[in-house]
């Protein structure tokens, strides 16, 4: 499939099917979220947004859909920003709900919005946005962890972008050496190396190295994570060593996927963690200078 990028402007709130008495209960109408194939009566989403868009955020409108004495719409969480007057009109809002909009979205089918990614689910209006939450053909955002990249694509488009935007070593292989300098390792206390991209096995990995507090003690980490879904990183594993004047450290583990954000993998401690004294201990000398050198490989378990 083709490289393709998406960048999502969506913000709206990822809710379960309603379940009012007036309305009509979407989870009797389907059953498990499955995929399927696109039916060819299903109800274009092109000719229901406008009629399903807040007029105020842009957002889906999910219930409690809210409208005016004249009929204009808007949704529940932009209600209160407008102060209870209609956007269109200018209409006090009160509290008349548009029951008949709820049940007509209630009765529509729609494409997934990662269509062109490669999914081919169609769902219920009220289940499609928690299925989107969830999708595995949803995008991948940017695993750089050196600066807040919003970037988002598949694997192909963020490999290339990884490359040709960030800069990033690219490396071919499953075994690696490298060695990570800092002239003054006292003076650092958050920083993060260049990411570095394997390419292996038919899949990409990405190592990371960076210093940052636990607690009050300064330390290094060091730790993998896969360019794809959690349950496919769950097929590799991977070791990594550093040591030094005689002495070693080992941490074996299994990748993280990219799905998972490089700071959430690093607060949970999920790598190898090098106290500063015994990473200067490493780097020989007068114990001021960084000089560690970091080995390991990746494997794919049987």
């Amino acid at each position: 499939m083709a490289s393709v990028t998406y960048i999502d402007d969506s913000h709206a709130e990822v809710i379960d099917p309603p379940k009012n008495e007036e309305m009509l209960d979407v989870t009797e109408l389907v059953g498990e979220h499955i995929q399927h194939s696109p039916k060819p009566n299903v109800t274009s989403y092109g000719n229901v947004r406008e009629l399903l868009e807040c007029p105020v955020c842009l957002s889906a409108m999910y219930p409690p859909i809210h409208q005016c004495s004249n009929g204009h719409t808007l949704c529940s969480g932009c209600k209160p920003r407008v102060h209870n007057r209609c956007p269109t009109c200018r209409h006090e809002l009160g509290n008349i709900r548009c029951l008949a909009l709820e049940k007509v979205a209630a009765s529509l089918e729609l494409p997934c919005k990662y269509q062109n990614f490669g999914c081919l689910g169609i769902y219920p209006y009220y289940c499609k946005l928690k299925h989107e939450s969830q999708c595995q053909y949803r995008p991948y955002t940017c695993p750089y962890a050196g600066s807040e990249c919003t970037v988002a694509g598949d694997i192909p488009y963020l490999v290339n972008h990884l490359k040709d935007d960030h800069k990033v070593d690219m490396h071919n292989g499953s075994t690696f050496n490298h060695r990570y300098v800092k002239s003054n390792a006292h003076e650092v206390e958050n920083a993060t190396w260049m990411l570095t991209v394997f390419s292996c096995f038919g899949q990409y990995f990405c190592l990371h190295f960076e210093a940052f507090q636990l607690g009050m003690a300064p330390v290094y980490i060091a730790f993998l994570r896969f360019m794809g879904d959690d349950a496919e990183a769950k097929n590799y594993s991977y070791s990594l060593e550093v040591g030094g004047s005689g002495r070693k450290m080992t941490w074996q583990g299994v990748p993280r996927s990219i799905r998972d954000s490089h700071r959430k993998v690093r607060d949970s401690y999920d790598g190898l963690i090098i106290q500063r004294n015994m990473a200067l201990f490493f780097s020989g000398g007068d114990r001021k200078e960084l000089k560690l050198r970091v080995t390991g490989r990746i494997w794919k378990e049987q």
